[in-house]
Order: C-alpha cells, then sequence, then structure tokens
C-alpha cells in the first residue's frame, strides 16, 4: 500500500506547478542566486537551470527536479512577492534610509500597522540626449507648476508618478528682473516663491513636486535635488567662495545654517558643502529630506561633469535629468553616487513581520550588504584598527601579509625581432566597461569572514587565499596574471578567490595555506552592472555609437562620438566616473588630516564598505584581461604594455584593423580583444608612432599605455 501512495504522490510532485519563465528568473536573481548555484542544488546543469528561464522557449523540469525546483520558487515567491501584489508591504523607511545623524539600529519596531504598499518603479525609459536650451525668460508672467515654456528639445520628460509629476530635480537661478526660477527636465519652467533657504526646502517637499520613485520595492525614493546657480546662490545668502578649502562646508555661525536650524531643519554631520543635505526626522514613516548641489562650491567635479557647470541652468537640468533618469538622482560625487546605486538597487533592509507582535519591523534584506563587517586582517588597509594592532606603524607588509588585487601597470622592453620587424605604429585598445563587465555575476561574500586553515580551493567560495603561484611558468612576453605589476610571485601571497580560480584554470596545482572565506555570498553586483550598462549603451547610442555597427563604422563613429552631443558626452564622462568612483568606495581610505593612525573612520561604519569586494572584482578585471591576451599570444600577438583596462600592440598601420588577429573565415579571433561598444569589447585608444614606443620604453623607461592617447591625456580607465 505504500508504494501506491510514494508513486501516487511522485505522480502528483511530476505535475507541480510553475510560475511563467520570466517569474522563476525574477525570483532566481531577487534572491541573488546565481544559475551556478540553483543547478549545483538540483543536481543539474547549468544550462538546463538557463533553459527553464528561457523566455524564447523555455522547457520545463520532469521527476523529483520538477518537485525540488516548484519548492524552490515557492519559497522565494514567499519571501519576493510579485511587484503587482498590493498586499505586499512596502519600505520600512527610516532604518537605514535617513541621513548619517538620523539613521536607526539595523532592526527596530515601527509603527504597529504595516507601511502603506507602493507602486515598484521600473527603470525609466532611457532619454533622449540634450539639445542646447533656448534663451532664458525674462517675461514676469508667472508660470505655475505644470506650465510648459518652451523646451530644449530633446531633454527627458518628468516621470509619470503623480508624487514627482515635475522629474526628479530642478536647476534654480535668479532671471534679470530677480524672479526665482526652478529649471526641471522635460524644459519645464517653475515660479520659485522662494526667498530664504527654509522657504526653499518647503517649497521643494510641498508644491515643487520634485523626486523620483524608489528603484528596488525595499529601498526608498529619491528625494528632491535643487542645484543652485551663482545667481541662486548669491541671493539665498551663499558666499561666492567656500573659505573652509579643507573641509569645504559653511561655517555652523552663518546666517543660513542659523536660519535652517531656527526653522527645526538639520543637516547631516558633512554640513552644509558643495552637496549639503537638510532634513527632519521621519514621522510616522514620512521623509523630509531635500538634496542641495552648490554650482559655485564646485559640486559637479569637471574630472567626472565636464563643463556642465557652466552650462545655461536649462542645459544643466538635461544632463542631470538623463543621469537622473538612467543611473540615479546625484547625492554627491560620482563616487558616492556609485556607492548609493548599489544600496538602492539592493537595500540592506526590508519590511518583515514579527510573529511575536504582528508589527512590520525593519529587517535585513537577504542577497546584500546588510551590515558592516570586519575585513581580514590582509584585506583591510594600513590604517585600520586590525592592522595596526599587529604591525608596527611604519611596517611594510610583505605580499604573505597584505592582498594586493590591482589593476596591471606593466610594460616590458622591445625585443630585437620586434625592432627589426618593421613597425611603424604603437596602437592602443581600451576595454569598455571593464570593471561594470567584471562585476556582472560576480559573487562576492555578504556575510563575515572565516579563517580556515589548509583548506581545499573552493572557486565558489569568495574570499582571500594565502597560496604559493610563483611555480606557474608564463611566457615573458605577457604580465604575469598573479601581480598588478606583471612580474611573477617570489613566493606565497593573498590572492582573492578571482585570481586563484584563474590559476586552477591554468592547470596549476593549489594547496592554500590558510584563508578568509564567506560562506555568506551571492551576485551583488548584477542588478547595478545591468542598470549602468543600459545606461551606458543608451548614452553612446544617443552619440551615435550602436552595437552591431561593422568594425569600420564603429571606429568612425568613436572618432567623432564625443563631439555629436556636449550634453550627452558629459553625460557617458559621468556614468563611467561612476563605476570606476564607487568601486573606489569599496575601499575608502580615511579622509583629512585630523584621522590618527589605527582608529576607525567613518566609511568602516557602512555596509558597504567592503575591501574584500573591490579585490574580487578587480581580480577578475586583470584574470579577464589576461585570458584575452592569452588568446591572442597563441595567434603571435604579444602586448608591450598595459595600464589598467588598455593594451598597447605594435602595428604595421595606424588603425587597430591593421594588426587584429583574425579566423581563416575573415571573423575576430575567438577568445580574444573584439571592437564594439558592449562592456567587455574593445575601442581604438590611441595610436603613436614607433620610434615614440621606443624612446618611451628604452630611454624614458615610462609605461607608454599612459600616453598612448597623448603627453597630456589623463588615465581614464573605468
Amino acid at each position: 500500500m505504500s508504494e501506491m501512495f510514494d508513486a501516487v504522490d511522485a505522480l502528483v510532485a511530476s505535475r507541480s506547478p510553475l510560475p511563467l519563465a520570466e517569474e522563476r528568473k525574477r525570483l532566481r536573481t531577487a534572491h541573488g542566486l546565481t544559475l551556478d548555484e540553483v543547478a549545483g542544488a538540483l543536481k543539474v546543469r547549468r544550462a538546463t537551470v538557463s533553459a527553464w528561464e528561457s523566455t524564447k522557449k523555455p522547457t520545463e523540469p520532469r521527476g523529483p527536479e520538477r518537485e525540488a525546483y516548484a519548492r524552490l520558487l515557492k519559497q522565494l515567491a514567499e519571501l519576493y512577492p510579485a511587484p503587482a501584489d498590493a498586499a505586499a508591504p512596502a519600505t520600512v523607511t527610516g532604518a537605514l534610509d535617513l541621513p548619517e545623524a538620523e539613521r536607526l539600529p539595523p532592526v527596530k519596531a515601527l509603527e504597529a500597522q504595516p507601511p502603506a504598499p507602493a507602486p515598484v518603479a521600473a527603470a525609466p525609459p532611457a532619454a533622449p540626449r540634450p539639445a542646447r536650451a533656448t534663451s532664458r525668460p525674462t517675461s514676469k508672467t508667472s508660470r505655475r507648476p505644470g506650465a510648459r515654456k518652451a523646451a530644449p528639445a530633446g531633454t527627458p520628460a518628468g516621470g509619470t508618478d503623480p508624487r514627482f509629476e515635475n522629474g526628479p530635480l530642478a536647476v534654480v537661478d535668479v532671471d534679470a528682473d530677480g524672479t526665482v526660477l526652478a529649471y526641471c527636465v522635460g524644459g519645464l519652467v517653475l515660479d520659485c516663491p522662494a526667498k530664504t533657504f527654509p522657504a526653499l526646502v518647503d517649497w521643494a517637499l510641498t508644491e515643487a513636486k520634485l523626486g523620483a520613485p524608489r528603484l528596488n520595492r525595499h529601498g526608498k525614493d529619491a528625494d528632491p535635488l535643487l542645484v543652485l546657480t551663482d545667481a541662486a546662490a548669491e541671493q539665498l545668502g551663499l558666499p561666492a567662495v567656500l573659505e573652509d578649502r579643507r573641509g569645504l562646508r559653511l561655517a555652523e555661525d552663518h546666517k543660513v545654517v542659523k536660519q535652517l536650524a531656527r526653522a527645526k531643519w538639520k543637516l547631516t554631520k558633512r554640513g552644509f558643502g558643495p552637496w549639503a543635505r537638510v532634513y527632519r526626522p521621519a514621522e510616522g514613516g514620512k521623509r523630509q529630506c531635500v538634496q542641495f548641489a552648490i554650482l559655485p562650491w564646485g559640486a559637479l567635479d569637471t574630472r567626472s561633469w565636464g563643463d556642465t557647470g557652466q552650462l545655461p541652468p536649462a542645459d544643466v537640468a538635461a544632463v542631470l535629468g538623463t543621469y537622473a533618469t538612467r543611473v540615479l538622482t546625484p547625492r554627491g560625487s560620482t563616487a558616492v553616487c556609485g556607492l548609493e546605486l548599489m544600496s538602492a538597487l539592493r537595500p540592506p533592509t526590508r519590511a518583515v513581520k514579527d510573529a511575536a507582535t504582528g508589527s512590520w519591523v525593519s529587517g535585513p534584506n537577504p542577497g546584500s550588504l546588510t551590515e558592516p563587517f570586519d575585513p581580514a586582517p590582509p584585506e583591510a588597509p594600513a590604517e585600520h584598527p586590525l592592522v595596526a594592532a599587529l604591525y608596527p606603524r611604519h611596517h611594510v607588509r610583505t605580499p604573505d601579509q597584505v592582498i594586493d588585487e590591482e589593476a596591471y601597470d606593466w610594460f616590458r622592453p622591445l625585443t630585437d625581432e620586434e625592432c627589426t620587424e618593421g613597425f611603424t605604429h604603437a596602437v592602443g585598445l581600451d576595454v569598455n566597461m571593464a570593471f561594470a563587465a567584471a562585476a556582472n555575476r560576480l559573487v562576492i561574500g555578504t556575510g563575515p569572514a572565516t579563517h580556515v586553515e589548509n583548506p581545499a580551493f573552493d572557486p565558489k567560495l569568495p574570499g582571500s587565499w594565502l597560496v604559493d603561484l610563483s611555480h606557474i611558468e608564463t611566457d615573458p612576453r605577457l604580465p604575469n596574471p598573479f601581480t598588478p605589476k606583471g612580474t611573477r610571485p617570489t613566493g606565497p601571497a593573498w590572492y582573492s578567490t578571482s585570481t586563484v580560480a584563474y590559476a586552477v584554470e591554468l592547470g596549476a596545482p593549489i594547496q592554500p595555506a590558510e584563508a578568509y572565506v564567506r560562506y555568506e555570498h551571492g551576485a551583488y553586483f548584477d542588478a547595478w552592472y545591468t542598470r549602468l550598462r543600459d545606461a551606458y549603451m543608451a548614452t553612446m547610442a544617443d552619440l551615435g555609437v550602436e552595437a552591431g555597427m561593422s568594425e569600420a563604422d564603429f571606429l568612425a563613429a568613436m572618432a567623432r562620438h564625443k563631439s555629436v552631443d556636449p550634453g550627452q558626452a558629459a553625460v557617458l564622462s559621468a556614468i563611467k566616473s561612476t563605476v570606476k568612483g564607487g568601486i573606489g568606495k569599496l575601499r575608502e581610505r580615511p579622509q583629512g588630516i585630523k584621522h590618527k593612525f589605527g582608529e576607525p573612520w567613518p566609511a568602516l561604519s557602512r555596509a558597504t564598505w567592503s575591501p574584500h569586494a573591490r579585490a574580487e572584482l578587480i581580480g577578475k578585471v586583470r584574470t579577464n584581461q589576461h585570458r584575452k591576451l592569452t588568446a591572442w599570444a597563441r595567434a603571435g600577438l604579444f602586448p608591450v604594455a598595459i595600464l589598467s583596462d588598455c593594451a598597447v600592440y605594435l602595428s604595421h598601420g595606424p588603425s587597430p584593423l591593421d594588426f587584429m588577429p583574425r579566423t581563416d573565415e575573415g571573423k575576430p579571433l575567438p577568445g580574444g580583444f573584439r571592437l564594439g561598444v558592449s562592456p567587455g569589447m574593445v575601442k581604438h585608444e590611441g595610436t603613436r608612432d614607433f620610434l615614440w614606443l621606443a624612446q618611451t620604453i628604452e630611454d624614458d623607461q615610462i609605461n607608454p599605455a599612459r600616453h598612448i592617447k597623448g603627453d597630456d591625456a589623463p588615465d581614464s580607465g573605468e
């Protein structure tokens, strides 16, 4: 009889209901699971799970795999209800969402009732490129909210959310007759009646209808951003230049700061500087916060934004509006934005129901960086309390004491054959969005590090490993894949999982002496990469560079893309800086002269301070690059210099097409560099003549990749 019941159970399980393929993928990625992780748990191939999620022609699991898969999806659906589910709790505001001074403990009970459901914000559509603004209005005619003025052609329109119908931000300026105007995205111009800062804050929160919907159902809506021009800052009583050039903040006794204090508004710990946040503590789950960017104080760094800060107000609104639509509303430098985007897409907390009280509380969000953890000692910078307790003040740590995962800075002497083969040029190839591409599907630790002795290496466990890779032979005409300088390791050293996994790929025997591994982990950067990739691709398309172009057309489009539209070129620069700066913030070191060696600094209190994550990502960048270098080396092409994501090759002509290897069918060599706009593909970085290259290497002993674009070209790698 029991055998009959078992057969019936198996028959029912073989028809376990499953959601549509799109929902299967959404549930998996919401929990930060990779295809490999699901395949390993269900004991099937990675391609099988991928086929179950295919939107074009999904396959259906059978037998015991179907029952297990249905069970997995059911549990994930309980954790991550479909966005359209009106019963799903909204974000618990007030915990980790507020300015630094007002953040609550990681878990704190809120009101007895759950927060009101909020619609999930889909990523806004890509905005068209902004055009030059029309002349500023001089009429005294009132422009009420919602009334539109002649719009600069092609500026992005405001969001469809009625709460934010005027877009994410406004540029506040003063007209010739003294009228305060707010230039919004899409060409909308609003009259702003505010004469003081407190009144301006009130206007932004009540009448302006500025802001942007959250990027994740567990996140928070973006606060309004007001960008002040020189004229607006002056009219509101701000000085033209900050006297505190080191701290970059307004004195606490300044009249504007006093006005805000009298009106019960607060400033974050960073004070009133180029990027100032004005707020009141949240009441009843409602945020009251406005972000300010002060243009005369250098809020828009020219290294990231070009000359955006000098443009007319309507053009500034167009540029920043496009960035806000495609990335997020700016909240500081592009580095700060890169870090904030991680948290906006993967919020550290979510609303959970307390089983004991039935009230909604703030709990950790699975798959996110939910709280700060101490790094492993070899991962921490020298100033960190962990390191200061282990070594004297001026001790220089050796490779077996500190991890050194950095991008390449390598060049080599020319061989006799290279000097006599008649090469005429040196050509640089730069990988598009190399660091963003490496973040895709990268697994990092989301929990604490565990120390283990003599472990077996596991490529699925992110962390740091002490292992000797000096025995691995590599071609001397290629950089060694295990050190930033491209030199051979001299003995045991600390490496990230990304780097050690590449050593295993090369067939080397590996036996770590010790490791710090993260048993809690996930593909944390996936959503971050996807949003930045889409922003980059949309902006490149606006600049005339699109996927699928022929190699010749791509090179021609790249040669002119920065001059097509200065506004979109500024957005592109900001997107690249967001990637680079956000990754740098993962290991932010002490800022300012007040820090004392060995004492904690503010960045350590962030859940997103993770030098381990940075090491994993950069290790993957370097090994990805070495894999492509090796593919070309098998075809007889060897680089002479590499700086970060730029590789320099010798050529008989000035174009990449003059030396790039081909298959017998004339196609790009599999596994190597390919010309194209997508992240991970390459573009032409620059060309110099062969004699310049030889002199730079042999006489000057300088890495030629640093100057392949020109003597004064800055390092612009992502």
